[in-house]
This record gives C-alpha cells, sequence and structure tokens, in this order.
C-alpha cells in the first residue's frame, strides 16, 4: 500500500489531499455497508435452505429480499474501487503512456466517466421519484423497491464527487507532470502486482515463499 488512505494513493495536507481523505471515510463506510449486506444475504440465503429442506417452509420473500438487496452491495462500494482503480479496464494502451501524456489520457477518461455518471444520475433519481410516486413494488411479495432504488443515485452522487477530485488531482499532474500524485490511483508495475498476488496466496509468509522458490530451484538442478 503506498500513501496512508487508500492503495495507491498519496497524501499531504494539501486542500486537494484533505478533501480525499474526508471522502475516503465516506466511501469506507459505505464499502462496510456493502459488505454487511452480503453477509446478510449470505446468511439469509443459509436459513432459507435450511427451512426448506428440514422444515419445508422457505423463508417468506426470499426471491424479491434478495433481489433488492443485490442493488445495495454493488453499486455501495463503487466509488471506493474508483478510488484504488480497482475498476475493470483496458489499460493495453495507457501503460505505453508518462509523464504528461499519460495523466492528459487519465484526464480526458474521467472527464467523460462524469458525464455518463451524470446522465445515469438523472435517470437513477427519476426512476426513484416515479417508484415513489406509483407505490412499485416487486412481483412476488409486493415489496416497496423505492429504498433499494435510492441506493443507485446516492452512490452515483459519492462517485462524482470521487471522480471530481481524480479530475483536479489529473489537472494537477498536467499542470506539473513531475509533482506527488494525490487522490488518483496509480498504476502499479506487472512486477508488482505478481508480487502481491503471491502474498495474497501465502498470506504475507515470506518463509513459505522463500521455501517455495527453493524447492523450486532444487528440482530444476536435480533435473
Amino acid at each position: 500500500m503506498v500513501g496512508d488512505t487508500a492503495e495507491n494513493t498519496f497524501s499531504d495536507d494539501s486542500l486537494l489531499s484533505v478533501l480525499d481523505r474526508k471522502l475516503t471515510k465516506l466511501e469506507d463506510f459505505l464499502s462496510m455497508a456493502s459488505a454487511m449486506v452480503i453477509l446478510a444475504l449470505m446468511i439469509f440465503g443459509t436459513v432459507n435452505v435450511i427451512g426448506r429442506k428440514v422444515f419445508g417452509t422457505p423463508v417468506w420473500g426470499y426471491t424479491d429480499i434478495v433481489t433488492l438487496g443485490m442493488v445495495v452491495f454493488t453499486f455501495l462500494a463503487i466509488s471506493a474501487m474508483q478510488r484504488v482503480g480497482g475498476h475493470i479496464r483496458m489499460e493495453l494502451l495507457v501503460r505505453q503512456l508518462s509523464g504528461r501524456t499519460l495523466w492528459i489520457a487519465e484526464f480526458i477518461g474521467v472527464i467523460l466517466a462524469i458525464f455518463i455518471i451524470t446522465v445515469l444520475i438523472y435517470y437513477s433519481s427519476t426512476a426513484l421519484l416515479r417508484a415513489i410516486e406509483l407505490g412499485d413494488s416487486t412481483i412476488d411479495r409486493e415489496l416497496v423497491t423505492w429504498p433499494s432504488k435510492m441506493v443507485v443515485p446516492i452512490a452515483f452522487s459519492v462517485l462524482i464527487a470521487r471522480l471530481i477530485l481524480q479530475a483536479w488531482g489529473y489537472w494537477r499532474l498536467i499542470i506539473t507532470p513531475d509533482a506527488q500524485p494525490i487522490a488518483v490511483p496509480v498504476m502499479a508495475e506487472i512486477s508488482e502486482i505478481a508480487e502481491k498476488e503471491i502474498k495474497d496466496t501465502f498470506g504475507g509468509d515470506e518463509d513459505a515463499i522463500d521455501t517455495s522458490n527453493t524447492d523450486d530451484g532444487e528440482e530444476k538442478s536435480n533435473g
């Protein structure tokens, strides 16, 4: 981890960095809420299976509740993933860039994302208002859908705030390419990604990694 606020980010006392840290706290809270929803749905699913197999009685409204819950954990952590560059994207071209050219490409990408998310906020908000006015509900158990639909514009609004900070951070780097990157994710090298995956696999046990490498070397020598 680089820096003390998020993976692949740096921190100082500038206004941009202060806003980044404050928004990070909100994003971490939403990520935790998303994780709690996932845990609750897993427990809920287990209870439903036990009820169906053992007692012959499934949990009331299981399918509808899971459908509504999936919206919550799908969108709440979207801004946190944007903060650390966790979203899947094609980097074949971007990885060939460096310096000001790289920051310009990233800035353009963030500006396009701001436009797209702004449109999505508008339409998700209108869908929310329509659900409230019409009393929209699920087909099976007729559970109201507006609480679930409210999550989408809220999550997108937090994402817009994150994208604005990233646009600010990239614009700052365009002006001063050699400045310390703040509030923007920094792409890790392929070797760093591989090393991180190895550490995750062995649980950070350096002795296990060294032993594995030693055993591989001995097998090659014996071969």
